[in-house]
């Protein structure tokens, strides 16, 4: 069952990125921590991913989720809003909007939104290939907890992240965290 077509492209790049690498699922999830068969019905478009599963997903391929939604997506050097590869966690509401266009030097620019009450969870292996990744609230109240160490955000806060290391966002507030990561993947 096809819910939108930009699921639909997501679940076929995953399948292309794991077939490009000539691995079976069995491989994929070994690597990833995915069982093979939440890849299969993911990659069948029968499960919607959530954004954990996405990120251990994408750490395997050695990609950011922005890479891994951009090659679902045509890009170019204009990213209209329109055309941003945009996802919903299907768990937590989560939703992500790649808003830069594919960029050959690795910078990339995500706007996230966070409902009230809800956690996401990355393991440092999403963020493994990062050489510099940044966090800016625009709205909302946003707690980010890396390696343990929770840091609380107000709108217009900036947070570095140090090395690779689990990750968890968190929104403590009554209302949406609305943030923009930039993050540069290390050449």
């Amino acid at each position: 069952m096809i819910r939108d077509p930009a699921e639909a492209a997501l679940s076929n790049r995953l399948k292309q990125e794991r077939e490009a690498r000539g691995w079976s699922l069995a491989e994929l999830a070994e690597r990833s921590g995915v069982s093979k068969a939440m890849i299969s019905r993911v990659e069948r478009d029968e499960a919607s991913p959530t954004a954990a599963l996405l990120g251990r997903l994408s750490a395997a391929f050695g990609l950011t989720l922005s890479q891994l939604f951009a090659r679902a997506e045509a890009g170019g050097r204009l990213a209209r809003k329109a055309q941003q590869p945009a996802w919903q966690d299907p768990d937590t509401g989560f939703r992500r909007r790649s808003l830069s266009p594919p960029d050959p030097a690795g910078l990339e620019l995500v706007w996230g939104e966070l409902p009230p009450g809800a956690e996401i969870a990355y393991p440092a292996a999403a963020l493994a290939f990062m050489a510099t990744h940044q966090a800016v609230l625009l709205e909302g109240t946003l707690e980010i907890v890396l390696a343990g160490q929770p840091f609380r955000l107000a709108p217009g806060d900036c947070l570095h992240y140090g090395p690779p290391a689990e990750t968890i966002y968190r929104n403590p507030g009554a209302t949406p965290a609305r943030y923009i990561v930039a993050l540069l993947r290390a050449a």
